[in-house]
């Protein structure tokens, strides 16, 4: 008897395999009707730049693989529209402007652009959105978080009681600016100030332009806190509350094509058995993980 479960639960995972590296390999467009397509990338996992890795929490969101995945929605003339399907907290202030001037370029080639965002869509993720032609949450979505931060752990008390000790050679006085084996100096916390507050006005000026409003508005709601998908509709940083197919809906519509039955072509989705077993092409490996998305504490970075 055990053989035999044994036997269905490797044919039924086998099943799923075929399936989804089927799905995946050959991205076909579900045809319910003739004209244009409505093109789905999905933004999944923390956003780091290159080509990510295996995450703790999700596997980060590399920019090599999303920029290719949305540069093959702008020369598909076929696609009229695309739905940026968004599930993510934000990552790499760097990584989210380059995903961002992505957007952009495809709504330039004139593609209509609406992102819907899942579960989460903050920080750096609503870098992205913000320059979209619609955004579409979740009523319970977690949004907002617009702001920037970098932390800098002091690991010295603990260095000292291990009995690790650091000489640093150093050609500047500001080179080793953020080493976890001594406080940071005033001069030090002022000059990573200045840079947060550079990184700050950009973003608030990117959601200024993209949501049409006043920049004092939006420093007014940008203090980094976090809004559920009403509370973001009603203070004007979210255009419609609805799921994933309602913004596919809506991109239809805005591009002309039939809203009812709208012809779907999906960019870059995994089965979730193939995320966990891994996809040696992307370089992503069941127990790899990527530190500078798993501990940002202990490796800082800027991120939004």
């Amino acid at each position: 008897m055990r053989k035999v479960i044994v036997g269905v639960l490797l044919a039924v995972c086998l099943a799923a395999f075929i399936y989804g590296i089927t799905r995946n390999t050959k991205n076909e467009a579900h045809q319910y009707s003739s004209g244009g397509k409505v093109g789905v990338i999905y933004l999944e996992g923390p956003i780091v730049g290159g080509r990510g890795s295996g995450g703790l929490w999700g596997d980060p969101v590399g920019t090599d693989a999303l920029i290719r995945h949305i540069r093959k929605a702008r020369e598909d003339s076929d696609v009229k529209a695309v739905v940026l399907r968004m599930n993510t907290p934000g990552g790499s202030a760097a990584a989210s402007q380059e995903v961002a001037a992505e957007i952009e370029r495809l709504q330039k080639a004139g593609k209509v652009v609406v992102t819907s965002m899942g579960d989460v869509a903050a920080s750096g993720g609503y870098w992205i959105a913000a320059g979209t032609d619609r955004i579409v949450a979740n009523p319970a979505t977690t949004t907002g978080s617009i702001g920037v931060i970098w932390s800098v752990t002091n690991m010295q008390e603990l260095f000292r009681k291990v009995g690790v000790a650091q000489d640093t050679i150093k050609s500047g006085p500001y080179k080793d600016i953020g080493s976890p084996a001594r406080p940071m100096t005033p001069e030090e916390k002022a000059l990573l100030q200045g840079m947060i507050d550079d990184i700050y006005g950009q973003f608030v000026a990117v959601v200024a332009k993209g949501r049409k409003m006043d920049e004092q508005k939006v420093r007014s709601l940008a203090d980094g806190r976090i809004y559920t998908g009403r509370q973001a509709k009603e203070l004007g940083l979210v255009d419609e509350l609805g799921d994933m197919y309602d913004a596919i809906s809506m991109a239809a519509e805005m591009a002309g094509l039939n809203k009812e039955h709208p012809v779907i072509k999906e960019y870059g989705r995994t089965s979730p058995l193939e995320r966990l077993l891994g996809d040696q092409r992307t370089g992503t490996q069941l127990g790899k993980l990527n530190w500078s998305a798993v501990l940002p504490e202990i490796l800082p970075d800027i991120i939004y």
